[in-house]
């Protein structure tokens, strides 16, 4: 097998990333118990819950806005697996959820994540399908549906997380407004700052992909995250040592990299 010029070096190191994510699932597969760093809003998730509860008011949830067939679908999936956590919570506390989306094909995704997540805590009959609610495709009608029904429905706690755009400060104050305790979470940074400012915890980024592992404690999910992690230590020390090499006038690792 013969490499083209100019791609020996991301070969190998293809191989050792890959050789990162195989040794740290097998670690994990050994029973070797894989620790993440606290992530404050998901560990807030049971609180938020819990609030709502004693407030006797419901939980609202939206999985994003964006779809399943673009670049934000990690993003929406991310927003379903922590739906699935949240459902499962609302069922165990008797807690109404009212799930909101804009896209039709995550609509009956959302049904059938709820609906499972009920069947597996034995609370099939208070699932309830009329709260699995599609608003409209558009952006900004789904928007101003959203708008009544946190008006309407006063939820103690809010549950935003996927991919959102110019309608996420709008969103978010409204559950401002009616002192819903707010979580919220996206890769979008150019909506961070909004949601950092109007939420009571928001998930930064790449915290939002790591959801569904920190709140499974899945080993090989988190094997999984660790190999990543690993993998960007090794990108992150070549990046430091070129800068260096190239600050002292050094061009062997350009020259390897160009291999």
């Amino acid at each position: 097998m013969t490499l083209v010029k100019g791609r020996v070096f991301s070969f190998w190191l293809l191989l050792v990333i890959i050789g990162c994510l195989i040794y740290s699932m097998w670690r994990a597969k050994k029973g070797k118990t894989i620790n993440i760093r606290k992530i404050a809003g998901l560990d807030a998730i049971e609180e938020a819950i819990g609030r709502s509860t004693e407030m006797g008011r419901p939980v609202h949830y939206c999985p994003g806005i964006g779809g399943i067939g673009a670049a934000e679908a990690p993003q929406t999936f991310a927003g379903l697996a922590i739906l699935s956590y949240v459902s499962r919570l609302t069922a165990r506390f008797d807690v109404p959820e009212i799930v909101t989306i804009r896209q039709p094909e995550v609509f009956p995704m959302a049904e059938e994540t709820v609906r499972q997540a009920y069947l597996e805590e034995g609370k099939s009959d208070a699932y309830e399908p009329g709260n699995i609610r599609f608003l409209s495709s558009q952006q900004f009608a789904y928007a101003a549906a959203l708008f009544g029904i946190i008006a309407r429905e006063k939820p103690a706690a809010n549950f935003m997380m996927g991919a959102f755009w110019a309608e996420a400060l709008m969103l978010a104050e409204v559950g401002s407004e009616v002192g819903a305790l707010q979580i919220t979470g996206t890769a979008q940074l150019s909506q961070v700052p909004f949601f950092v400012a109007s939420s009571d915890y928001t998930l930064i980024g790449e915290e939002l992909f790591a959801a569904a592992a920190y709140l499974s404690r899945d080993q090989m999910q988190l094997g999984s995250i660790l190999g990543q992690d690993m993998a960007k230590v090794i990108v992150a020390a070549i990046i430091i040592t070129g800068v260096i090499s190239r600050t002292f006038g050094s061009t062997f690792l350009a020259n390897l990299l160009s291999k």
